[in-house]
């Protein structure tokens, strides 16, 4: 019952569509963010429209924090995290430790993980209940993620790829996967995760899916060279706006009509 007043919440007060938005001049949201369903970190940086973008759509719901990790603004390739954790790696400062510890919900546990595989969320993807990660990270790293995070904890790769944070991104929604994913390894990655893939980019035509878009339940936010029907694509497989499968057919066939004319 509490689960189906939180979704009614949710949809009371977050019917967001996906958003564009750009860091400077880089369209890879991905990379100088994170976003998860209980706060949302940003890049320090001189794009203040870049943090005002995520503030105007999140702050009455999550705290959206800017910060930089191990000295450098590549905050969502850093760290990795989800409503009950936020794993950083160990380049992390103690001042950057401390203000993240700070800024975030008491119910979020904040570790720093002794990772040789630094870069944790090109080696890391996960939403509230499951983490793909990179087949060489550390045994103790694996269950530091099972146990921090509260997930079950796969080692897995993407159409080949190793880096699964890099090439795919999933929500407790849905998930959205390098292009070249077969239809085996998608009907698998499927079944592990429980929700529904599809195969597909961002950013006009970018494989590159975790550094073009950031996602939680209720909303995304993607670069700005993305185009409408990867847009579609994004908001139904989200379920932002509860977006019908039809709907696409239609938003594609008028972006390929636009095309040729």
């Amino acid at each position: 019952e509490r689960r189906e007043r939180e979704k009614r919440e949710r949809e009371r007060v977050c019917s967001v569509m996906a958003v564009r938005a750009q860091f400077e001049n880089s369209c890879d949201v991905g990379v100088f963010s994170t976003l998860t369903n209980a706060y949302c970190l940003v890049a320090l940086g001189a794009a203040e429209n870049f943090y005002s973008v995520f503030e105007s759509e999140l702050a009455d719901h999550i705290p959206v924090v800017k910060t930089s990790i191990a000295g450098t603004r590549l905050v969502g390739r850093m760290c990795i995290g989800n409503k009950n954790g936020l794993l950083l790696p160990h380049t992390t400062t103690d001042q950057e430790l401390m203000h993240i510890r700070n800024s975030l919900p008491d119910s979020v546990i904040v570790q720093r993980v002794e990772e040789r595989l630094s870069a944790l969320g090109n080696c890391i993807a996960v939403n509230d209940y499951v983490a793909l990660i990179h087949p060489d990270l550390d045994s103790e790293t694996e269950e530091i993620i099972s146990d921090v995070l509260g997930v079950e904890v796969f080692r897995q790769t993407i159409a080949g790829n190793i880096l699964v944070g890099s090439y795919c991104k999933f929500t407790n929604q849905g998930g959205l996967v390098h292009p070249k994913t077969t239809v085996e390894d998608l009907d698998e990655l499927s079944s592990l995760l429980q929700v529904p893939l599809v195969a597909g980019t961002v950013n006009r035509g970018s494989d590159v899916i975790g550094a073009g878009l950031v996602s939680n339940d209720w909303s995304a936010f993607t670069g700005m060279d993305t185009t409408s029907t990867e847009l579609a694509v994004i908001e139904s497989i989200f379920k932002l706006r509860s977006a019908q499968p039809s709907q696409i057919v239609q938003d594609m066939r008028s972006t390929i009509i636009d095309s040729m004319m």
